[in-house]
């Protein structure tokens, strides 16, 4: 079974979000399995040098694009055993930002095409074509028509999975002849055209074999008007080819007993927090107080993470015995929200704007409850993360979050996590002061930081799930 995974992003040569960690280790948990799986990238400027000096050149030749023809250079790096190759054109890619330029549309129109154009000569020829969101979304289109009488792609199928339906790649409708090469043939409801515009999400989503999405309550919830980004009707006109299968994270990386990052290392993971619990108030300036709780959110500070919830009640918060450590970047408005907080509440909050992954690790390690209020999550990473590090997520139950975070029931003494339904502040409010009356009852509190640091939250199951479906799609090429 060969895959060949296309992407806009990929962890360790260049990352903005999930998905950059998703094509780090899905193709590897997939290399274990037996298939031959190899990923291709764009060639950024933002690559480090330790990786651009490793990558060999393979071929070189044009790209055709609309009226251009456009140069175009394959690079191939082999990392972790997985081959990667990369689209190298300094104009489309040696940029100071990865996505938000002018051109994104010719940008990775040309990189869809420079993907199908390069693959008879690399002498790999794949059974799966699985691309990722809506950068890649023209592949599948490009397939089944510039390059459809075209014996190499003849067997070629292809799986298209929605990292974030929020975000899809939607330009003016002149790019179509102009950029993409179709006729007006193409630009009707059924395939094309989104509001009078061109939508490359929706491209992938039309002329995909299969459909996926990173964990099976998103794959519900986008076929409803409210989550759908209006394309809930499309979603629900291709349910039967739509499956849900939860991300994963590398648990080799993210492991608290080996974790170079961390402040410090103990046998004993209570112990440890509690070691990192105290460095981390130290760092910051908290004061040291081991019965206080600490509240983590790691997040980009957008509307999407619940973050109107957060503001809403965060003097109420500030009442209870807490402290509370955000770190994040995103949106003016929270970033000043969020400061001037944490001026108010110096000993209670403190606040980091931007990213630090190092720091990021110890707020998973050194915090007690790891807050995700999200409006919508396709899977989340970050609670999966906390309970690794015995971190006890508060989330509302949407998307990924739902699927990984089980409600502590003190009945029955299981769960992993504390949850609540609705988008209301004083909902989640709630379930934060039930997650803190629990935090005073150490036995409970133990058991739920062991049973979470327990969870499976690796990629083998996710993997095999894939795998089954690759087989599956090759099955029915095979009988066609």
């Amino acid at each position: 079974m060969k895959i060949l995974f296309v992407a806009a992003e990929g962890v360790p040569f260049v990352k903005t979000g999930g998905l950059a960690d998703v094509i780090g280790a899905l193709p590897r948990a997939l290399r274990s399995l037996g298939a031959d799986v190899r990923v291709v990238l764009p060639c950024y400027g933002q690559i480090p040098d330790t990786y651009r000096q490793q990558m060999t050149d393979l071929v070189t030749g044009t790209v055709p694009l609309g009226w251009r023809n456009q140069y175009c250079g394959v690079k191939q790096l082999i990392y972790d055993e997985v081959p990667h190759y990369f689209i190298d054109n300094e104009y489309y890619f040696k940029r100071d930002s990865i996505y938000g330029c002018e051109d994104d549309a010719e940008r990775f129109a040309y990189f869809c095409r420079a993907v199908l154009e390069m693959l008879p000569a690399l002498s790999f020829q794949p059974d799966i074509m699985h691309c990722h969101d809506w950068h890649s979304g023209l592949v599948s289109l490009f397939l089944k028509t510039h390059y459809a009488a075209h014996p190499f792609y003849q067997s070629v199928q292809t799986v298209f999975t929605i990292h974030n339906l929020q975000y899809q790649g939607i330009f003016p409708h002149p790019i179509l002849g102009d950029i993409l090469g179709l006729s007006e043939d193409y630009f009707t409801i059924d395939q094309m055209e989104f509001y009078g515009q061109v939508n490359y999400m929706k491209a992938g989503l039309v002329y995909s074999d299969r459909l996926t999405t990173v964990s099976p309550t998103y794959a519900s919830e986008i076929q409803h008007d409210y989550f759908g980004e209006r394309l809930d009707g499309l979603l629900r006109h291709r349910q039967k080819d739509l499956t849900g299968i939860l991300n994963g994270i590398d648990v080799q990386s993210y492991d608290p007993y080996t974790d170079p990052d961390l402040y410090a290392h103990a046998d004993d993971l209570l112990r440890q927090k509690q070691i990192n619990k105290r460095r981390l108030q130290k760092h910051f300036r908290l004061p040291e107080k081991e019965r206080t709780p600490v509240i983590g959110m790691i997040t980009r500070l957008t509307a999407q993470k619940g973050l109107d919830l957060v503001l809403h009640v965060i003097d109420e918060i500030m009442k209870s015995d807490v402290q509370m450590v955000i770190l994040g970047s995103g949106e003016d408005r929270y970033e000043q929200r969020f400061s001037e907080f944490a001026k108010r509440y110096p000993d209670k909050l403190y606040v980091r704007i931007g990213f630090d992954e190092r720091l990021a690790r110890n707020i998973y390690m050194a915090s007690d409850l790891f807050l995700m209020p999200s409006i919508f999550e396709p899977c989340g990473l970050s609670q999966m993360i906390a309970m690794r590090y015995g971190s006890i997520p508060i989330v509302r139950e949407t998307g990924g979050l739902r699927d990984t975070v089980q409600s502590y029931n003190e009945a029955t003494g299981t769960g992993n996590g504390f949850s609540f339904r609705n988008i209301n502040a004083h909902d989640m409010l709630y379930a934060i002061h039930r997650a803190l009356w629990f935090y005073q009852n150490p036995q409970v509190w133990n058991n739920l930081v062991k049973e979470a640091s327990q969870m499976d939250f690796g990629w083998t199951n996710s993997a095999r799930k894939y795998k089954a479906m690759y087989e599956d799609l090759k099955k029915m090429e095979d009988v066609t």
